[in-house]
């Protein structure tokens, strides 16, 4: 199993992802793709097994997951301040992984109905829902 997880800025919530995963499930295999170096390298640091940065990585590698999790914005074009190109919010999008994406104000996108929680309570919903999946 393939678990890609996808991060822009400072990578802080990939990392977190990452660090939460890997403490959670055994033997999983999880792929970071940031936006930029400095996510990339933050997710590698955290504990991710391989990594890579930019476009071609997230297109590339959006194909060949079985799971993506990240922020929202990944899968909209422009988003994170314009890390997010219009090539890889449809990698995201047209991806055959199931996508557990995390909301976000600062990706300019609001889902009605999503509580205003903190980043790392949507951080265990997402790891409880990846859990709820591999059942």
């Amino acid at each position: 199993m393939n678990i890609l997880i996808i991060d822009g800025m400072g990578g802080s919530i990939g990392k977190a992802l990452i660090e939460k995963l890997k403490t959670e499930f055994d033997g999983i295999h999880i792929t970071a793709v940031g936006t930029n170096a400095i996510a990339t390298a933050a997710m590698l640091k955290a504990g991710a097994d391989v990594g890579a940065t930019g476009e071609n990585a997230v297109v590339y590698n959006a194909a060949h997951a079985d799971y993506i999790l990240g922020v929202m914005g990944i899968a909209f074009a422009n988003a994170m301040y314009g890390e997010v190109s219009p090539k890889m919010a449809e990698a995201v999008s047209l991806s055959p992984a199931h996508k557990i994406l995390i909301p976000h104000n600062k990706c300019n996108v609001t889902v009605v109905g999503v509580a205003n929680v903190s980043v790392q309570l949507y951080i265990d919903e997402a790891v409880d829902k990846l859990r709820f999946e591999l059942r």
